[in-house]
């Protein structure tokens, strides 16, 4: 007699339809059948067999499971609000590393660099090049790969898997080059730790592949809004930039995640504001709107000679690190020599121009310096961030354009401090293709609605020109373009990536010996089961086939004689049907790895096991390629 799987008799159909739109404006909208999603759930973890400890872990293996259906958002909600919480405290242990040594080397606060003599900055940058060199050579090449544009080649091409030695490079690579006095950013790297821990996190709970992109969204919005103390610009920033869709589903833990990085890094750290922006500053006369036009046309020369610079040299990263790691020193001490501002984060240099400080003369300086440092010391391998250093450029060419427009406006005009919120917001934008990010975060910085008219104006033009006239499509995109790893945007492929194999898995089967008489077939049937599971041998460790039902119940309408009166037994490898060779897959693949298995493997199907024993005759159901095909339909 065959032997039922649990659940096989649940008929339950459910359709659930999805909306969402991606990054690139392209919409689509997925019909999902799930049939007997109860299955799992039959499995009860009350039951007396099982101990306290066994019920537990059966509970937290159906919370797992459940995360590969699509609309898993009480339980994504919930592992967004624990990373956001658990990269909250990454990011305050990674600024602290970074403000407690400058404040005790430091004679004027952790970014007095300035203050420093011209023998003191070479010492400082001569240290953090020795000690990254003896850090990235303990590590071989493909474990130097660190930011933000490792991050989405992980994503996008590896499944969300960040692998923890980059993650300890980006770590201990970003404290040194900020406190050796390096011209980078440090929100940068804490993109890669937030969404290195959102990644160790499904990695140990061994969650579905298909969790790990919301995961890593929560991670990195939580990052940014620990660094900047900008809670929705981290949720924009990550579904702008990494997740490149907005869906309900993926916005609701991207959100808790946010919220809770924000607070961990408030209740550490305080409230301090980043930058101190003027709130009531405003744009004095419509007659200003044509120098903000002309505002992004130069802010779009800035972002795109920031990327031509940092692409140029990423061409290099096959040259000795000692090599480049000098090269970077020497450019920057060199520099530094002059503009001793352009050192570190330079947030204090957004400060003084936001005050209206510093001259002409000295923005242009510090922005143009500024520039031609961060672009060149990352692309030849620095292990800092890029964001930081697109503000303090924007900062200083707005403040410079500010005080252009009121020595050539005849009616007073907005002010120098006005023009560097705009300028900031230009560049991040037009640099990192992240208009709505930019805006948000330069809004929630400065809490200055009157920010949003102009500003609109000026991403709008940066960004166009920078993607139309320039051809850059973001400096994160041409790095990974440079260095030939490409993003599949395909929506296709995203949507079965981003999809559990749980969600076509077609469990109607029944499990069944090669051999059996008519009654055991006709009782096996009775169930109503779509699929008949047998071994090809005779272990059941032995490949596994599977067959229509309706194929044997086609043979028993038209049975031999010799069948129908029990003494001839039916063989099932013997009678007319069409047959499936099986692969087994784990349960925590997506759609996309299922897809792939199948292409790869000598199976036309695949079975999913029983978690306890995936060795085991009981299995949870099988996945076909064209059911995988006939999920997605635009």
């Amino acid at each position: 007699m065959g032997e039922f799987c649990p659940g096989e008799s649940s008929h339950l159909r459910v359709e659930w339809r999805i909306k969402g739109t991606y990054g690139n404006g392209v919409s689509y909208k997925t019909e999902v059948s799930q049939q007997a999603r109860s299955v799992f759930m039959t499995e009860t973890s009350n039951s007396p067999r099982f101990s306290p400890y066994q019920r537990l872990k059966r509970a937290f293996h159906q919370f797992r499971y459940s995360l590969s259906y699509v609309d898993a958002l009480p339980q994504l909600a919930l592992l967004g609000l624990l990373v956001g919480v658990a990269t909250g405290g990454v990011i305050v242990l990674f600024r602290l590393s970074i403000e407690i040594p400058l404040r005790f080397l430091l004679p004027a606060g952790p970014e007095s660099f300035e203050a420093l003599s011209v023998e003191q900055r070479w010492l400082f940058l001569s240290a953090g090049a020795i000690a990254l060199l003896l850090l990235l050579t303990l590590v071989d090449r493909r474990h130097r790969q660190v930011s933000v544009g490792h991050v989405l080649d992980r994503l996008y091409n590896f499944q969300g898997h960040l692998p923890t030695t980059n993650w300890l490079v980006q770590f201990l690579g970003g404290v040194i080059s900020v406190v050796g006095g390096q011209s980078v950013g440090r929100e940068g790297p804490a993109v890669h730790l937030g969404a290195g821990v959102a990644s160790r996190w499904a990695r140990w709970l061994r969650l579905p592949n298909n969790s790990r992109y919301t995961l890593i969204g929560c991670g990195v919005a939580a990052a940014i809004s620990a660094s900047f103390n900008t809670p929705l610009a981290g949720v924009i920033f990550a579904m702008e930039i990494i997740l490149m869709e907005y869906t309900a589903v993926g916005f609701v833990p991207v959100l808790l995640a946010s919220f809770s990085g924000a607070a961990i890094c408030q209740l550490a750290l305080g409230t301090a504001p980043l930058v101190e922006m003027d709130q009531e500053s405003r744009m004095q006369t419509l007659l200003e709107l044509p120098f903000m036009l002309l505002s992004g046309l130069v802010i779009a020369c800035a972002a795109a000679a920031f990327i031509a610079i940092h692409v140029y040299l990423v061409r290099f990263q096959h040259w000795p690190i000692a090599l480049r790691l000098s090269l970077a020193t020497v450019l920057t001490g060199v520099l530094t020599w002059r503009v001793p501002e352009i050192m570190g984060l330079g947030y204090d240099t957004i400060n003084s121009a936001l005050a209206g400080e510093l001259t002409l003369k000295l923005l242009l300086l510090v922005g143009l310096t500024k520039l031609v440092a961060s672009a060149a010391v990352i692309g030849l391998g620095v292990p800092g961030g890029i964001i930081g250093p697109t503000l303090v450029i924007g900062a200083c060419i707005g403040g410079a354009l500010g005080l252009i427009a009121g020595a050539i406006y005849p009616t007073p005009t907005a002010g120098p401090g006005f023009y560097v919120a705009i300028g900031m917001v230009g560049m991040m934008a037009a640099a990192l293709n992240a208009p709505m990010a930019a805006l948000v975060a330069v809004l929630e910085l400065s809490y200055n609605p009157h920010l949003i008219f102009p500003s609109m104006l000026v991403i709008v033009v940066s960004c166009i020109t920078t993607r139309y006239v320039f051809g850059f499509q973001g400096v994160f995109t041409e790095q990974l373009r440079s260095t030939g790893r490409s993003l599949d945007f395909n929506p296709t492929l995203n949507v079965l990536k981003k999809t559990g194999i749980a969600n076509v898995l077609d469990n109607r089967l029944v499990y069944l010996q090669r051999q059996l008489d008519y009654d055991q077939a006709k009782n096996a049937l009775a169930g109503l089961p779509e699929w008949i599971i047998l071994d090809a041998g005779d272990d059941q460790h032995s490949d596994k086939i599977a067959m229509r039902a309706a194929d044997l119940a086609t043979y028993l309408n038209d049975a031999p004689v010799e069948v129908l009166s029990l003494t001839q037994p039916i063989d099932l490898l013997a009678i007319p049907a069409r047959r499936l060779l099986l692969s087994p897959i784990h349960e925590t693949a997506s759609l996309w790895d299922a897809l792939e298995a199948i292409r790869t493997s000598r199976g036309e199907a695949l079975y999913v096991a029983h978690f306890h024993n995936p060795l085991s005759a009981s299995i949870r159901g099988i996945v076909t390629e064209d059911a995988i095909k006939n999920f997605y339909r635009i």
